[in-house]
């Protein structure tokens, strides 16, 4: 709780910071008070899922704005989806002629190959190759955001010692099922917990579909194909920036930079994910990241492990109840910083407090054991 008050309070001065800049401005007018964007988003076989992004990224604003598409490998009308919608855009800017606000440059790489072994990875570096931003920002094909989403991730990275700044990401409720509400939260609560490390200078994690690094961070660590092979290359990234170099990762916060993006359909599906998501973390390359991440799933394993040897020593009772009450905090800040983008459901949320740790411990067991999800981009 104390990191995740620290991180809210690093928010509010950097927010600060940016309204000031922008209120006075620059000699260069609005076009010379924040640096240029790229946006850099991979697609794979998104053609069902790519309209909301794509209606999403059409109102956006911010002056200075690069938007690539890295199409790898298509086999569906991906391709065809995006090279409309750059038409679309640029027939928008032809009518627009303001100086304060400069029309989006939308360009489409296309993948013919892609030698892996993470295929997301390799091709999230060639479109930062192909970049010219001093901001990079990331997303993914099957993701909406805010209006405001571009000028709000830049402004948090008004700090100049901010390396890079990790956005909320949730998942759109599709149902009222348990399955559905467990999505919305489950990804909440993970974020609340990547916050309070982030706030306490521990980041091991974080969201690669709401992520702007800054470009100097990026070349000093190396650059994207130098990040170590992991099944979850944006914390491995997030990891070695925290380790090898002196900037500073950062947690958002705002309603302004809240992402929503598809919810799994079936049970087998969700546990892939979160396994790839609780392995990447138990198998870090990162010591500290490896560090954390164990303490933490094995503490909560042990709170509910116990559980059946309550009745008969009795003395063991404060891991349970350190999970409980955990979970508890956790759940509080969840609903009351993030609650903006998750389902209404009252009550229902108090189920959540025993489930999470349960499905936590079971995610857990699964990877020591030495069970392996599917990567993305692995078929």
């Amino acid at each position: 709780m104390l990191g995740i008050f620290l991180e809210w309070r690093r928010e509010k001065r950097a927010l600060k910071n940016a309204d000031r800049v922008l209120s006075g401005k620059t000699p260069g007018g609005l076009q010379g008070a924040f640096p240029p964007v790229s946006v850099i988003i991979p697609v794979h076989n998104e053609s069902r899922r790519i309209g909301g992004l794509l209606k999403s990224l059409a109102v956006q604003d911010y002056p200075r704005t690069e938007i690539i598409f890295v199409d790898d490998r298509s086999e569906d009308d991906s391709a065809a989806l995006i090279a409309a919608f750059i038409q679309d855009s640029e027939q928008r800017n032809a009518s627009k002629n303001s100086p304060e606000n400069t029309p989006m440059e939308i360009s489409m790489i296309s993948l013919k190959e892609n030698p892996g072994p993470n295929h997301k990875q390799y091709a999230l570096a060639r479109g930062i190759e192909a970049s010219s931003g001093e901001l990079l920002l990331f997303t993914d094909a099957d993701c909406e955001m805010p209006p405001l989403w571009i000028w709000g991730m830049v402004k948090r990275m008004s700090d100049e010692k901010a390396g890079a700044v990790i956005g909320p990401v949730f998942k759109r409720p599709g149902g009222k099922s348990f399955f559905h509400l467990y999505q919305c939260y489950e990804h909440g609560i993970r974020f609340v917990y990547l916050t309070g490390a982030t706030g306490l200078g521990a980041a091991g994690g974080g969201f690669g579909n709401n992520l702007i690094l800054r470009r100097t961070c990026l070349d000093i660590v190396g650059g994207y194909d130098k990040v170590p092979l992991s099944p979850t290359e944006d914390a491995a990234l997030i990891s070695i920036i925290r380790s090898c170099s002196e900037y500073k990762v950062r947690a958002a916060l705002g309603r302004d930079i809240h992402v929503i993006t598809q919810g799994e359909n079936t049970w087998k599906t969700l546990v892939n994910q979160t396994l790839r998501w609780n392995n990447g973390g138990i198998f870090s390359p990162d010591t500290a990241t490896r560090f954390n991440y164990n303490f933490l799933m094995i503490t909560i394993g042990m709170g509910i492990l116990c559980l059946p040897l309550l009745p008969f020593i009795p003395s063991i009772w404060p891991l349970p109840v350190g999970v409980l009450l955990s979970m508890t905090f956790n759940t509080i800040a969840n609903l009351g910083l993030l609650g903006i983008s998750l389902p209404r459901r009252g009550f229902a949320y108090v189920l959540m407090l025993i489930f999470t740790p349960m499905y936590f411990t079971f995610l857990t067991i699964l990877g020591l054991v030495g069970v392996r999800p599917k990567w993305k981009g692995s078929d």
